[in-house]
């Protein structure tokens, strides 16, 4: 039973398996839960740019691959939380899964030659994208998704963690600093299913627009894309310091960072 704050909207009733504590249609007729689809945005643009340049330096396919996974992944979420129907939700919650296999795979395969393919982690990963799709999509049980995703970003995590205290302890801050965000984008997201109740009813004495703050949903989109985003950066700039290349972290408006990457000139 929808709960009494949520209203009819466009899209009809949600067949979504998850709903989440933004009220339903509150802000659009248009857009189920509003600020959960806009947060996506951070998912979408800045890695859009991020691949652009990417493209632009000449860098391995794979970081390309990596930056338009994530923009998949902000694009499937905003169609899940626009409509909250079940299809949607696959389009949010599957590319969750193939972009950390995608992470996965840069991250692991920083410290090899160029134009090298290592092709029993290929298997390895495609067949765990095939395995958790098939399972997921006949259990259709969320925490099955939510441990198989937890289970990918522990590796990164720890592949992470591995180069920046032994490899490149220079780039500390920026993989902590990605680390940082996305804990706390997953500290608010649990905030948001332990409390709901609670931040429900805070709304409804709230103006709209200081309501939205209390939107820890859309937070978590808010800071796992930036946490996500910085990773990618992470895992660009350790493979092109193996490569010799001259990586720059710069900001652009003095905000977004962005790496640029001059290619090792052989004199």
């Amino acid at each position: 039973m929808a709960p009494a704050a949520d209203r009819e909207g466009y899209w009809g009733p949600p067949t979504s398996t998850l709903e989440w504590c933004e009220e339903n249609y509150a802000v659009s007729y248009y857009i189920a839960e509003f600020w959960n689809t806009v947060s996506n945005l951070i998912f979408i643009l800045p890695p859009i740019y991020g691949a652009i340049q990417t493209y632009k330096d000449g860098l391995e396919k794979r970081y390309l691959a990596a930056y338009l996974c994530l923009t998949a992944v902000g694009l499937g979420s905003w169609c899940f939380h626009m409509t909250l129907k079940y299809e949607m939700q696959l389009l949010d919650e599957l590319p969750m899964i193939y972009s950390c296999c995608v992470f996965v795979y840069c991250l692991y395969e920083c410290f090899k030659y160029k134009n090298t393919v290592n092709y029993a982690l290929l298997f390895l990963l495609i067949t765990y994208s095939v395995v958790v799709s098939i399972v997921y999509l006949d259990l259709k049980e969320p925490v099955f998704h939510q441990i198989m995703y937890g289970t990918l970003v522990s590796i990164i995590v720890l592949r992470s963690v591995y180069i920046v205290l032994w490899v490149y302890p220079w780039l500390r801050g920026l993989g902590y600093t990605s680390l940082t965000v996305f804990l706390m984008g997953f500290f608010l997201w649990n905030v948001d299913n332990i409390f709901c109740d609670k931040l429900r009813a805070l709304r409804e004495k709230m103006p709209p627009v200081v309501g939205a703050v209390t939107q820890f949903h859309a937070w978590w989109h808010i800071l796992t894309g930036l946490g996500s985003y910085l990773h990618i950066l992470l895992s660009l700039y350790t493979r092109t310091l193996f490569l010799k290349h001259r990586p720059k972290v710069k900001f652009v408006f003095g905000i977004w960072p962005v790496l640029l990457v001059e290619p090792h000139k052989n004199l």
